[in-house]
């Protein structure tokens, strides 16, 4: 059995690893174990700094019988996370590329081989877009439904805007403003399930890709 401590950005994020990621994955050895950030003493959850994020995840590095990761949103990621100061961002264009460049930087300013980085392009919710018609299980309108479809017709869930009213919850909000984010997004990800999640979000797929290479490769964490 191989373990991946995921460190995420709240509770979504923590019900989505339990529900979805953990059931598949310990078919396959791979044990998945949630972590909310820590963000003051006695809170949990949101992503404030990168010098308050950075020491927890070389916390759980020193576990170097376990590989370590993280989920938080590009959408409202504070601006002095790695990368974002570089000349080169101002040309990325897509969130994908933006992960990315994120994600390497990260790598290389934490630098411990048991260290996997992962943003989510844009954020949570977009995962949601990969089958729209699925909130209409909890209650959500012809209306609605049809507002959160025509978004995904412009774009493929990964690539729906990340500005503070085109957000993918943003979206779903306003179409639906009784959705809940811990109990309708994880429900609905579940419905849709991870075959189709990932076939749709390219990302989000390559990231998955990586924790089930090391280990259908048997890398070790601390080679």
């Amino acid at each position: 059995m191989m373990r991946v401590h995921l460190l995420v950005e709240g509770q979504t994020e923590e019900a989505f690893v339990n529900r979805l990621l953990r059931p598949y994955y310990e078919r396959m050895g791979l044990w998945f174990t949630p972590i909310i950030v820590c963000t003051s003493i006695g809170h949990r959850g949101g992503v404030c700094s990168y010098d308050q994020i950075r020491p927890q995840i070389e916390c759980l590095c020193r576990d170097t019988s376990a590989f370590v990761s993280t989920m938080f949103d590009l959408y409202g990621l504070p601006k002095k996370f790695p990368g974002q100061d570089d000349p080169a961002w101002a040309k990325l264009r897509t969130g994908q590329e933006k992960a990315e460049f994120i994600e390497l930087r990260m790598m290389n300013s934490i630098r411990l081989k048991n260290f996997i980085p992962n943003i989510v392009v844009h954020e949570y919710e977009a995962l949601l877009f990969v089958q729209s018609e699925r909130f209409s299980d909890w209650g959500a309108s012809k209306a609605a439904v049809k507002k959160l479809k025509d978004a995904r017709k412009k774009a493929a869930p990964e690539n729906i805007n990340d500005n503070k009213k085109t957000a993918p919850s943003q979206r779903i909000l306003t179409a639906m403003p009784d959705y809940e984010k811990v109990t309708h997004g994880v429900e609905i990800a579940c419905a849709i399930g991870l075959s189709a999640l990932r076939k749709e979000c390219p990302h989000f797929n390559a990231w998955l890709q990586k924790l089930e290479n090391i280990h259908t490769q048997g890398t070790s964490c601390t080679k």
